[in-house]
């Protein structure tokens, strides 16, 4: 029984290199391990020492660096002219901010100062129209023999109260005009 069984299970038989053929579809080719030749694709073994592949190499890898420094300094040129973009809009908004406050607050006292203006200037001519009121009611049918009879007529302008009188006296009459100017301010 024994005799029928193989001695050695580990041993490779001489059908095994063509099932490997088989298996992976490559024909009997050496691989590069087995003849000590170097892929130029694996980073993990060295490289040829030739010169020129060193500058070639050396060259490439410069230009990639410069390639991406190149998109970062662009990219950094895009953000910053993008902030100062922001920071010019942000500062013409608080300007324009500024002078709407700086308006308002000049108007509202330019307004206050003119309804004050306005204000003098009434009770200033009430005034002077209450006393030519009271002087037209007190001459107006005051009558004396002996000493005349006073009439007369006033006109207030814009900047000045003009009086006209007119007195009879015995001898003959009298007229005096007088033009009192109003204290406004231009």
């Amino acid at each position: 029984m024994e005799t029928d069984q193989p001695q050695n299970i580990n041993k490779p038989t001489e059908d095994e290199p063509q099932q490997k053929e088989k298996l992976t579809g490559l024909s009997s080719v050496p691989l590069a391990s087995e003849n000590n030749v170097k892929i130029p694709g694996n980073k993990n073994k060295s490289s040829t020492s030739n010169p020129e592949v060193i500058k070639i190499q050396a060259w490439w890898r410069g230009t990639l660096v410069r390639r991406t420094l190149l998109h970062a300094v662009i990219r950094v040129l895009i953000i910053q002219r993008w902030w100062k973009h922001m920071l010019t809009k942000l500062m013409d908004r608080r300007r324009r901010a500024a002078l709407e406050t700086f308006t308002r607050k000049e108007w509202a006292a330019v307004k206050l100062q003119s309804w004050v203006r306005m204000w003098r200037i009434r009770r200033r001519y009430c005034h002077l129209l209450n006393a030519a009121r009271i002087i037209q009611a007190y001459w107006r049918c005051h009558s004396c023999a002996s000493r005349g009879f006073i009439k007369g007529h006033y006109r207030v302008t814009t900047n000045q109260l003009q009086l006209e009188l007119e007195i009879l006296l015995g001898t003959g009459p009298c007229i005096v005009t007088e033009c009192i100017p109003l204290p406004i301010k231009q």
